[in-house]
């Protein structure tokens, strides 16, 4: 086991977006002159890049972990990119020029992964080493790791001063049971498992859940040939305008053979399920005083300023919300704890913490509709920008680009991803898709790079757009940036990292 040493040790277990924000925090520092401590990111998959990486498995991974990743092959982005920029690295530095809104998964992991690779970050990182077991003692006032190093084949412990839990929360199913469905004739997966569209072509589909996986993976089987596709709700159904051989109907009661049975009495037969149900936050590497319990939502109770655990202020979390905003909103979060390892924001007591989360936490439960909890959510980001010194992103004005996003969504539930939106940090307009979205059967980077280098065939009137006068001016790219997505649109194989 390490030994103390003068220099604190830092463990940041997950090296997804948010463990990468943490990874750039410290960078952060670290370039600006500030001492920074020793630093070590446990990643269990052999790549950076969490939730965004893509695999065909599911259930085990090639080490017999559970696969953590709940990706499916023709997944896009279901909000704009606008209001997932970093404030340290816009969409047109990393690619060169400007991109349409709404990319797919490979653009987004390559944007995600570039950010990284602009520092040094990834010398910090231990890939496949899975985190079984966080202990802390009492006495060394210290944290003692344990992870199974699958390169090695064997179990090590380290200890260290604190300890950031950025493992995300959307990969433990929640999977509920319905009757009949042991019996079910066709598949049954929850959509923790869904990897490809293509699979359910000329079939029916019945999804059960309403939330975003739902109209998502609906979308996406839609898309892609599905012959129906059901999503049953348990509260109120989405209230989007679907096509045809799309429906909505009340809550899946039983399953007889192929004939689903729902609430209202209504029956139709389906050849698979797709359980949309939500995940868990679950901790198996924690003890049960130090693990978080909360279900999904904006201000979860038991950490001060959404990071810090009030059972021990050296365990601090990263990404435990339900999110509007993402990336953004995980850097302000890992900013804001380095800020709290460093000891330049100075902890309040346990009553006052507790008493700070109640106050939000009562501020989240009195919150009527979708434009207040964007505006909460703004404001929670706000807040924490005020512990460090995170770049100005504009948070009330990507708020505002929500607000515009969940609009459009109701007017256009197929559609809305042909839209366009200007950048809070560039000012730029993101120029339209070459062809409308349900057209664009391949979600390549190289594809949606060499086939949007100009408006294409949208029209202007599908570009959509919230002016400002105060705009940031565009800053150069970077050459190497450039490059990339002028070997990309030419079909140079090479010029993409990580490819």
């Amino acid at each position: 086991m390490t030994q103390s040493t003068s220099s604190p040790r830092i463990a940041i277990l997950g090296a997804g977006p948010s463990g990468l924000a943490q990874l750039r925090a410290f960078e952060s520092a670290r370039r600006a002159g500030r001492p920074i401590p020793e630093i070590v990111c446990f990643e269990k998959q052999s790549d950076l890049g969490g939730m965004w990486n893509y695999t065909w498995r599911t259930g085990l991974d090639e080490h017999g972990e559970p696969v953590h990743g709940s990706m499916y092959r023709y997944l896009w982005s279901n909000g704009p990119k606008e209001c997932l920029e970093f404030a340290d690295y816009s969409f047109e530095e990393h690619f060169g020029r400007p991109i349409p809104s709404y990319p797919p998964r490979a653009v987004l992991h390559d944007y995600i992964l570039g950010r990284l690779e602009r520092s040094d970050a990834r010398k910090y990182i231990r890939f496949n080493h899975a985190v079984r077991w966080v202990e802390y003692s009492e006495d060394t006032g210290r944290f003692t790791v344990t992870v199974m190093n699958h390169d090695d084949r064997r179990l090590e412990s380290e200890e260290f001063d604190y300890v950031v839990t950025a493992t995300g929360h959307f990969s433990t199913p929640n999977v509920p049971h319905f009757p009949g469905v042991e019996t079910f004739p066709g598949r049954v997966l929850h959509a923790h498992d869904f990897r490809d569209a293509v699979e359910f072509a000329g079939k029916r589909v019945l999804l059960i859940g309403s939330s975003y996986s739902a109209e998502d993976i609906g979308s996406q089987c839609y898309k892609y040939g599905a012959a129906r596709v059901l999503i049953s709700y348990r509260s109120a159904p989405t209230g989007y305008d679907w096509p045809d051989r799309f429906d909505e109907v009340p809550l899946l009661q039983r399953i007889d053979g192929k004939t689903a049975h729902f609430a209202d009495g209504t029956s139709e037969d389906v050849d698979a399920i797709v359980m949309c149900t939500g995940y868990q936050h679950h901790f198996p590497f924690l003890p049960d005083e130090l693990g978080l319990r909360t279900r999904n939502r904006l201000y979860p109770r038991g950490m001060y300023k959404g990071v810090v655990s009030l059972a021990n202020p050296k365990l601090l979390f990263l990404g435990m919300q339900d999110q509007y905003f993402t990336f953004n909103m995980f850097d302000a979060q890992a900013w804001f704890a380095r800020e709290v390892i460093a000891g330049t924001v100075a902890l309040p007591d346990a009553d006052a913490q507790a008493a700070d989360v109640d106050a939000w936490f009562e501020r989240e439960c009195a919150l009527d509709g979708h434009e207040q909890e964007i505006d909460f959510q703004a404001a929670y980001i706000r807040d924490l920008l005020s512990f460090s010194d995170y770049p100005e992103f504009h948070v009330e004005r990507q708020g505002e680009l929500f607000k515009q996003w969940h609009d459009d969504k109701q007017a256009d539930i197929m559609g809305y991803r042909n839209r366009s939106y200007r950048s809070t940090l560039t000012g730029t307009l993101a120029p339209a898709l070459h062809e409308p979205w349900l057209d664009v059967l391949d979600d390549s980077l190289e594809y949606f790079l060499a086939n949007n280098l100009t408006r294409g065939k949208m029209q202007e009137s599908r570009v959509l757009t919230r002016e400002s006068d105060d705009r940031p001016r565009t800053p150069a790219p970077h050459a190497h940036s450039a490059q990339r997505a002028r070997g990309i649109a030419s079909g140079v194989a090479g010029n993409s990292p990580r490819k």
